[in-house]
């Protein structure tokens, strides 16, 4: 079964931290750009961060800029996004996509466009994990 699996999410104070992960099944990510997006409730899905596929680019929407922190572990076939100083915007089910051979000057576009650089679907998504920040 070739799927990504999110986890870390749950309950958290506001200024509080969460690190969310990403993990491979049934292929590696190795070679793919990957990407945390998310939804807020009423809201559309959104672009958090993504990064390329030789982690050369990375981005970050700028409402998470300077707070939020994506990174890859291809030894664990993982991506993690490491979420402080959370506020209850930052509440939404958040979701990882995979696209394969993002390069460094698509990464933006992934993010934003939620499809590769010819306009087609991620090649994978998981499920979601819901972060949830209240006081």
């Amino acid at each position: 079964q070739l799927q990504l699996v999110e986890s870390g999410g749950g309950l958290v104070q506001p200024g509080g931290s969460l690190r969310l992960s990403c993990a491979a099944s049934g292929f590696t990510l190795n070679g793919y750009g990957i990407g945390w997006f998310r939804q807020a409730p009423g809201k559309e899905r959104e672009g958090v961060s993504c990064i390329s596929s030789s982690d050369g680019s990375i981005y970050y929407a700028e409402s998470v800029k300077g707070r939020f922190t994506i990174s890859r572990d291809n030894a664990n076939n993982t991506v993690y996004l490491q979420m402080n100083s959370l506020t209850t915007e930052d509440t939404a089910v958040y979701y990882c996509g995979a696209d394969v051979d993002v390069a460094d000057n698509a990464i933006q576009a992934m993010c934003v466009l939620q499809a590769d650089a010819g306009n087609h679907a991620m090649d994978y998504w998981g499920k979601g994990t819901l972060v949830t920040v209240s006081s």
